[in-house]
């Protein structure tokens, strides 16, 4: 139970740590390489920009769990503190459709990506990997979602007219 529970709180977090520690490094080796030793890494572009597709996905979902995703908080400024609570489920409602559909139509692209065996250029990883970053962050982003739901109708239901954002 302590390790789903770690898992729930910190799995984005250090996935996306992982992501941009790996990129730096790949990144001044790079140019150690190219301007020390004058001779370039032919793959390792390609796998910061592939770590950085991940992290970007999975960095939705945290964002989702930080509750810093974009939303419109001059709306919330105007609206009654009782209206904030439908308004945020609404919001969340909608994103998660967009996140299902992402998820259902990525899944599609995997599929084909599986099918084709397609490989990277420089690396020969079969590109159904990299295409998987928006199937997996969206899962991600799902569950965050539908917490985030679970929370709203939790505190509208226990009447907190706490102001969203604070």
């Amino acid at each position: 139970m302590k390790v789903i529970r770690f898992l729930d709180e910190n799995i984005e977090k250090m996935i996306c740590v992982l992501c941009l520690a790996t990129m730096s490094v790949l990144i001044v080796v790079q140019v150690f390489f190219r301007y020390v030793l004058n001779n370039s890494l032919s793959w390792s572009e390609e796998m910061a920009r592939y770590l950085f597709i991940w992290m970007i996905y999975i960095g939705i979902s945290y964002g989702v769990k930080m509750d810093k995703h974009i939303c419109v908080d001059a709306v919330y400024a105007i609206m009654p503190k009782k209206a904030q609570h439908p308004y945020a489920i609404v919001a969340y409602g909608l994103f998660l459709v967009f996140a299902i559909a992402i998820v259902y139509y990525g899944d599609l692209v995997v599929g084909m990506q599986i099918t084709s065996g397609q490989v990277s250029p420089a690396m020969g990883i079969p590109m159904q990997y990299v295409y998987a970053a928006p199937v997996v962050g969206m899962i991600l982003t799902t569950i965050r979602l539908i917490q985030s739901i679970g929370g709203e109708v939790k505190a509208m239901k226990s009447g907190d007219l706490e102001e969203k954002g604070e």
